[in-house]
């Protein structure tokens, strides 16, 4: 049984453990410094497992003009989304092409070392506009782009073994390891649900009917940074647990997590989720309403339409599941969408976040029809600890 092939063809894998990670420690320690912000200490995580393959390091100016214009990688490879290392401006002139730069994350650790090939200037006016279809600075990505650094610095990195056990560490599997899975379980199809929230009853249904065309599902939460009003992770890994527990075939449905900051970019973060899922080795992945969206900078739908300007099988290699809006449906007694169901909004059981959490906070559970009475229990207490 052959698994789909990782993006570009070959799976990255940039950890380095035993003698070389004891050697490269030692090396650290006489040379400068970098700290990297949250957002790109889970970058280099994905980078170093092959979560983003085909990248080996943080980008040079031409991937990173290219991915800006094109949505292409120099070598014409889809990629939709710079993957930069942006440090503050006076860290930046101290770097030089040619050195080697310990990595450190925000509490002082090290996580590994950057061979500099380029420092180039940070085009930002590039950058916010194509990637983000906006330049306002309350898009929680473009406050981001702005706070960054002026210059990037590029080249393949060397991580090292972390030393502390980090978050979720019994699903934070890599894609060799989720690859592993698949094959042992039988599974050469795979749907994978990207989600930063927790499953209500009509991600429920996306993912029971994904299953249906498919081998085996794959939950895979978005567990790095995210914006400060979304539910915190370990709340929502207690809702995914849940659920996988009483709801879901445990023989055809895996948890695990994925170490990767939210950019907010709508459309093209819908197709970096795909190809980063197809790196894991997922096959069909589920692209809903407003996929990776915030406030009203996208079209409901446009995360499905960017897929049209590629060729799929060629340039993207996975199935992609276009799924409408859907709600319970009182008269239809089920979850249903507009394909399916002839009845109005008047009948539909789909309460507004802001309702769902003055209910939570006030000790209510939802309704059932949105959300299952065990999930209600966890969002209840999170809610009325905060």
């Amino acid at each position: 049984m052959s698994l789909i092939a990782p993006h570009g063809g070959k799976l990255v894998d940039r950890i380095v453990t035993g003698d070389a990670a004891e050697k490269l420690r030692k090396e650290a320690a006489n040379l400068k410094t970098l700290t990297l912000s949250p957002r790109e200490a889970f970058d280099l995580e994905m980078i170093a497992i092959g979560a983003f393959s085909p990248l080996t390091g943080f980008m040079g100016e031409a991937d990173f003009k290219r991915v800006c214009t094109e949505m292409r990688l120099a070598n014409g490879t889809v990629w939709p989304i710079p993957v930069i290392l942006s440090p503050a401006d006076d860290v930046a002139m101290k770097i030089n092409v040619g050195d080697r730069v310990a990595l450190n994350d925000p509490s002082g650790r090290l996580l590994g070392i950057l061979t500099v090939t380029e420092k180039y200037k940070h085009d930002k006016e590039l950058e916010i506009p194509n990637v983000y279809k906006t330049s306002e600075d309350k898009h929680p990505g473009v406050k981001i782009v702005r706070e960054q650094g002026n210059w990037n610095i590029a080249g393949p990195i060397d991580v090292i073994t972390p030393t502390h056990e980090p978050e979720f560490s019994d699903y934070r599997l890599p894609p060799a390891r989720t690859r592993e899975a698949f094959a042992a379980k039988g599974w050469s199809t795979v749907a994978a649900f990207q989600t930063r929230n927790p499953i209500h009853r009509s991600h429920e249904y996306l993912t029971k009917c994904a299953l249906e065309m498919t081998d085996g599902l794959l939950i895979h939460p978005l567990v790095g940074e995210t914006k400060s009003d979304d539910i915190p992770a370990q709340t929502r890994m207690q809702c995914y647990q849940t659920l996988l527990n009483n709801y879901y075939n445990k023989d055809r449905t895996m948890l695990s997590v994925m170490p990767l900051a939210m950019r907010y970019a709508g459309p093209r973060e819908a197709l970096l989720h795909t190809l980063i899922r197809k790196n894991y080795g997922v096959t069909h992945f589920i692209v809903g309403r407003d996929h990776a969206g915030v406030g009203n900078y996208y079209g409901t739908y446009d995360a499905q339409k960017i897929f049209d300007q590629f060729d799929q099988p060629k340039d993207i290699g996975v199935t992609i599941l276009k799924f409408e809006h859907t709600a319970w449906c009182k008269k239809c007694e089920a979850v249903v969408s507009s394909k399916t169901c002839p009845h109005g909004p008047e009948d539909k059981v789909a309460p507004s976040g802001t309702k769902v959490r003055e209910m939570l906070k006030a000790g209510q559970r939802p309704p059932q029809e949105f959300s299952r009475p065990e999930v209600a229990d966890i969002l209840i207490k999170w809610a009325q600890s905060v």
